[in-house]
């Protein structure tokens, strides 16, 4: 198939293209470029790429295409945060526009890479894709508002489908230390604390980039019938946690550090657990391979190979917002975060 992937050069992307590749996809990127340079260890992508902002996609870009893996987002609860409207504006209206014009192309599959942040404040009942969505967040709304724009458009020819993400992990390119067991395990490495921010008791879903990158081509080449206008929530069986249990398992990943609670102690109010059965009966050559402690294992190697400093750890080439907010005030960004010439 040949497949446009937004967002390539992030930090799912730079993993996922690869991956497409070798399983014989021809792969056209899209990216609007906010983390170029940004870089962490070797990247092996070289693909054709469109250098183009979301919000500017034409219907010419997407013609000739069987696919579409819309991962381009302002990516995590934070940099949603910094203004709701810009979260709305590319995250929301850009990502239904850009299955317009898909649809529109004669594309037949648009993957929707949509999170469950969208399920917020769930307390510790398991939730299927059916269960009631309560965000927390204005990252966590536009998801939401996405899937019911883009599943209106469904028809006989225009099949998407909305692949609910739990909280990603695991060493890319394009690091971010701005995720829970990424951001554990850098800062067990870098000043031997895991540091965690609340008090500990919040559930998470995780699922490495790799796993997240596998479901995607095996929705990408499924039976229509089995994907058409579907949810899945991405992620392994048994991989939900509370993140005092992620911490144990950075302790005893990571060699002389401990755990310390760092923040005010209170409850964090993203807490869910979320069951991933669908996706498994559903696409039976989806094989997750990853669990935490093969991820924490897997972090620390490749900080260490990188030599990973606290300075780099808390800088701005792996922390979204901080990258953005570097963009801004140096004036190659304007308030719309569009570059400037």
């Amino acid at each position: 198939m040949r497949v446009l992937v937004t967002g390539h050069h992030g930090y799912i992307g730079s993993v996922m293209v690869p991956i497409l590749q070798s399983a014989g996809h021809e792969v056209v990127g899209l990216d609007t470029f906010y983390y170029e340079g940004c870089d962490f260890g070797r990247d092996a992508l070289a693909i054709p790429e469109i250098r183009k902002d979301i919000r500017d996609v034409a219907v010419e870009d997407l013609t000739g295409l069987d696919g579409v893996i819309h991962l381009a987002a302002l990516s995590n609860d934070p940099l949603g945060e910094l203004d709701p409207q810009l979260t709305a504006d590319i995250n929301y209206l850009a990502s239904v526009h850009l299955a317009k014009l898909a649809k529109a192309a004669g594309v037949a599959r648009y993957l929707y890479s949509s999170s469950c942040s969208l399920y917020g404040a769930a307390g510790d009942e398991v939730l299927t894709e059916e269960a009631s969505q309560n965000p927390v967040t204005p990252y966590g709304e536009s998801k939401i508002h996405t899937e019911e724009g883009v599943r209106k458009l469904a028809d006989d020819k225009f099949s998407p489908v909305f692949m609910r993400n739990a909280t990603a992990y695991g060493a890319s390119p394009r690091l971010r230390a701005d995720i829970l067991l990424n951001n554990l395990v850098g800062w067990a490495f870098t000043t031997g604390k895991v540091k965690i921010l609340s008090d500990g008791t919040p559930w998470r879903p995780i699922v490495h980039i790799r796993d997240i990158s596998a479901a995607f081509l095996a929705v990408l080449t499924a039976p229509r019938e089995v994907i058409h206008n579907e949810s899945f929530n991405v992620g392994a069986l048994g991989e939900n946690y509370q993140v005092r249990d992620v911490a144990d398992i950075v302790k005893d990943v990571v060699p002389n550090c401990e755990i310390e609670y760092a923040g005010k102690g209170g409850p964090d109010p993203r807490n869910y657990r979320v069951d991933f059965t669908k996706i498994t009966q559903a696409l039976p050559d989806f094989k997750p391979q990853w669990n935490a402690r093969r991820g924490a294992e897997e972090l620390y190697e490749a900080y260490k190979a990188e030599g990973l400093t606290l300075d780099r750890f808390e800088g701005r080439k792996y922390v979204r917002l901080k990258q953005i907010r570097h963009l801004l005030s140096g004036n190659r960004l304007d308030g719309a975060l569009r570059w400037k010439s």
